[in-house]
């Protein structure tokens, strides 16, 4: 085992059985609360052969739990089973109106949601009355009363006393967990369902859940499937996305964003459409859509970053929360208010006009200012919105804009928060000076932890007092950096810090500093070197 991996386990205070977990160390499904009654109305439907709809959403998480329950419920006997997602710009999130007519339509008695339907009261009620039962698994929160629902399995039910770590389960997560139950009633062959992990790990990454204890053992198995998954859909995803090892990285920015591409810019039908084909020539067509949609989406979103960029370099932004408004996509600017927080370290709004006189935004924060919270500050002047304390959605009339950035901004001087640039910043699990041992046999043992996310992130070494040998700029618009590095046992790394800091390409050459650095393969003709991802630089 290599020595920075032996210092970085004992660091961090891994065990076996985060090493190497086991499937058998599963919580029981039945820690969840209605798993029993959605279990025995699957079993009812089964019996009498019912037609069953699934309605999910339209994200990664949404729609890989909406292909695993198609799955699971066809494993358990169901040959009746369709799924039908929201639509981004029709319907936003959630159950929708137009669910109760397409079930009333397809005759269906039973509808499914996955990573939805808590909150959906209203039209679960409506359900009731065309006597359409539904079951709702999700991971959102509650309100305080629950739907009128058959079953409502949901670990953030008010109600809810089972294990704590059964929380951090993503949409996909819960809707394992039920298939899982269908697996213990013996309705699925025992085994099979290890087979829909791939969708777990896909839709738990995406979703930026924790990845410990339960969802440690599911990715663990999930990255395991995954590299062997039978969905011709993924492998053609993968192919054209170059990927070539699954990793965190490779999901987080390579099949993610592509399958995310779908429900952002068109239809997340796409994405799902490609996740169930059988077909290989169907998986080719579909995976270029999805690659097609995905370069319109980084096109987009460039441009938008690159115009609020330059309007910044005429009128410096000097309010606490950004809040921009601009003729944008409306599947982008989530992203793009993220890549604001990542650049100038403030919470960021970024609004665009989806009808007449109506804005519509995204946000997302850190630290210690709690969107949701400055939400419902200013909810006399706003036309609906919420979310979390990171990420929330908002509706403005026109009329009000001003307002909105008026009161935002005042709501966040209010708090007086202090230092919360800490908050960002890279820390090191390890202070390191040779370059001696960080080598390919080290990467071999990192890859031990895979997946990396929220809980278990991707190990991060401070390479102290180390020498420039050569710096160069990089990239279309020069603004990523190559640094050549030299270890005080002379060893030398190659590193590359995308969007660099414009500080960075002034550092001097044969000075020492401390480098944030992680460790990357490099391949080129057939041979393998390490490099570095270049986090952070201190003088």
């Amino acid at each position: 085992m290599n020595k920075i991996f032996t210092q970085l386990v004992k660091a961090r205070g891994l065990n076996q059985a985060f090493l190497e977990p086991k499937y058998e160390n599963l919580k029981s499904p039945n820690e969840l609360p209605d798993m029993k009654k959605a279990i025995t109305r699957i079993e009812k439907a089964v019996k009498t052969g019912e037609k069953v709809l699934i309605y999910g959403d339209y994200d990664v998480d949404g729609v890989t739990a909406s292909t695993l329950m198609e799955q699971a419920l066809k494993m358990a006997g169901l040959k009746e089973v369709d799924i039908m997602l929201p639509d981004r710009f029709i319907d936003g999130y959630g159950m929708s109106e137009r669910l109760i007519k397409e079930a009333k339509k397809g005759k269906f008695t039973l509808v499914v949601t996955v990573d939805c339907g808590s909150r959906n009261h209203t039209i679960i009620e409506e359900l009731n009355r065309e006597h359409i039962d539904t079951i709702v698994t999700d991971h959102h929160e509650c309100e305080e009363t629950l739907p009128d629902a058959v079953a409502v399995i949901n670990p953030h039910r008010k109600d809810y006393n089972g294990p704590e770590i059964l929380k951090n389960l993503a949409g996909v997560g819960v809707a394992f967990k039920l298939a899982q139950g269908l697996t213990e009633k013996n309705l699925i062959k025992n085994g099979q369902e290890k087979w829909l992990l791939d969708l777990v790990l896909l839709g738990t990454i995406c979703d930026s859940m924790v990845l410990t204890d339960e969802n440690r053992i599911l990715t663990y198995f999930g990255k395991i499937v995954l590299e062997k998954t039978r969905r011709p859909g993924l492998k053609e995803l993968m192919k054209n996305a170059g990927v070539k090892q699954i990793t965190s990285q490779s999901i987080g920015f390579q099949i993610g964003p592509r399958l995310n591409a779908a429900g952002r810019l068109d239809t997340a039908k796409i994405a799902l459409d490609l996740l169930r084909t059988t077909s290989n020539t169907e998986a080719a067509k579909l995976a270029k859509k999805l690659e097609n949609l995905n370069k319109k989406r980084r096109d987009e979103q460039r441009a938008a970053v690159k115009e609020i960029a330059e309007r910044f370099k005429k009128h410096p932004n000097d309010t606490p929360v950004i809040i921009e408004t601009g003729n944008y996509h409306e599947g982008i600017i989530g992203i793009v208010a993220g890549r604001l927080v990542e650049t100038y370290h403030k919470p960021a709004f970024i609004l665009t006009e989806v009808e007449d006189g109506i804005f519509k935004g995204s946000g997302r924060s850190f630290g210690d200012f709690n969107l949701a919270d400055a939400l419902s500050h200013v909810k006399d002047i706003i036309e609906g919105g919420g979310g979390h304390a990171a990420a929330a959605g908002v509706q403005v009339k026109q009329a009000n804009l001003y307002k909105f950035y008026e009161r935002i901004n005042d709501y966040y001087e209010s708090l007086n928060l202090k230092d919360q640039e800490k908050y960002l910043k890279k820390k090191a699990d390890l202070d390191i000076e040779n370059l001696q041992d960080f080598n390919l046999e080290l990467l071999e043992d990192l890859a031990k932890l895979e997946p990396f996310g929220p809980g278990n992130e991707e190990p991060i070494f401070c390479l102290k007092n180390a020498e420039i040998i050569e710096a160069k700029r990089m990239g279309e618009d020069q603004n990523h950096l190559r640094l050549d590095l030299k270890g005080k046992d002379k060893k030398t790394i190659k590193s590359v810090a995308f969007f660099a800091k414009e500080s960075w390409f002034n550092l001097y050459d044969d000075q020492t500093y401390n480098f944030l650095i992680q460790p990357t393969l490099n391949e080129w003709n057939g041979t393998r070197s390490i490099e570095a991802r270049l986090l952070d630089i201190q003088e």
